[in-house]
């Protein structure tokens, strides 16, 4: 191996080690050295997430009555929330069924046109999937 290079990664691997001790074995942490105290404690800003999101509803409730509409609660917005969301899960389900069944008939069809028959339509490997009712 070139020395060069050796010298070079020597250097720079005693530079990393150099780094790591440091900050292991230096007295105090980064925050103290610089002086940082946080403004304001966790419990402070739980507090003013729940204050804005109770002046945010407070808000829309304003506009929804000036246009007369029923006014919004916190269960009524979560049981929407819920609604949207089995519905979304409902979508995705749809979605991901119809993509394996194209999936299924791709794979289906290639080895039919392997074997010289002519392909399938959707709709007839879907009943031949269902079988005769």
């Amino acid at each position: 191996m070139d020395p060069f290079v050796v010298i070079i990664l020597g250097g720079v691997g005693g530079l990393v080690i150099g780094l790591l001790l440091l900050g292991r074995f230096y007295p105090g942490s980064g925050a103290e050295t610089i002086d940082w105290k946080p403004t304001r404690s966790a419990e402070v800003e739980v507090q003013n997430e729940i204050d804005d999101l109770d002046q945010m509803l407070a808000a829309t409730n304003r506009r929804r009555r000036a246009r007369g509409k029923p006014e919004l609660t916190e269960d009524s917005i979560a049981l929407e929330i819920a609604q949207e969301t089995r519905s979304a899960h409902k979508r995705r389900e749809e979605y991901v069924d119809e993509l394996d069944l194209a999936q299924m008939l791709d794979a289906k069809n290639a080895r039919r046109l392997r074997k010289g028959k002519p392909p399938m339509t959707l709709e007839d490997y879907k009943r031949s999937i269902d079988g005769p009712l």
